[in-house]
């Protein structure tokens, strides 16, 4: 169990499933620079984290609803949780994302984190999800699979390692870093060295 001082962004999970040196230049070395991708994704939640609640047949949503899990070591915010009128209610995180379907399990592993944080909180069993993509306008159901379970605690625990021994792991200069907006910050090609101090002795005049 960890306790409240160590608990790590439960959004993180996201970035360290798509690249781990992405999720350590962030969490690990403080990076971060804004594209065209994150910006548009920051106003959508804006309007969808307004913290409240609304009823309709039968559900009730309730928005922005904090989250923590100690046993994985992480915490965040729910865009919706939806509570159905039952003998005992029945709980499903719901997250909004601004784009479209992914072939990959990164959104469908942020949402298994959302479920089974409730689920410790709660004291009950989640079996489903949901992803909500602003592009296409549909939802899509995430069943919380033993897979997705283990995905997800198999990274909390990586997340906490390398933010334990402040380690950047190495890049791959691939294909995927066209897709990360820390394209330019991430110095792939530096391969045993700290981005952010390769910056810090650039800008001093001893770098580059």
């Amino acid at each position: 169990m960890y306790s409240d001082d160590e608990l790590l962004p439960l959004s993180g999970l996201q970035h360290i499933a798509f690249c781990e040196r992405q999720w350590a230049l962030i969490n690990v070395e403080g990076l971060w620079e804004e594209n065209s991708h994150t910006t548009r994704g920051k106003f959508f939640h804006e309007r969808v984290d307004t913290s409240g609640y609304s009823c309709q047949a039968g559900v009730r949503a309730e928005r922005g609803v904090r989250l923590v899990s100690h046993r994985l070591g992480i915490y965040g915010v729910a865009d919706i949780v939806e509570y159905r009128a039952e003998d005992e209610p029945e709980l499903m995180p719901v997250e909004y994302k601004v784009g479209k379907p992914k072939a990959e399990d990164w959104d469908r592993l942020q949402v298994c984190a959302q479920a089974l944080c409730l689920e410790e909180m709660e004291g009950v069993r989640i079996d489903a999800g949901a992803l909500f993509y602003g592009e296409t306008r549909r939802r899509e159901t995430v069943e919380i699979t033993e897979k997705l379970r283990k995905q997800v605690a198999n990274l909390a625990q990586r997340m906490h390692e390398l933010f334990e021994r402040g380690l950047t792991p190495k890049g791959n200069n691939g294909r995927r870093c066209r897709r990360c907006s820390l394209q330019d910050e991430c110095l792939p090609m530096v391969c045993d060295r700290s981005a952010s101090k390769y910056w810090e002795g650039f800008d001093l005049g001893m770098g580059g």
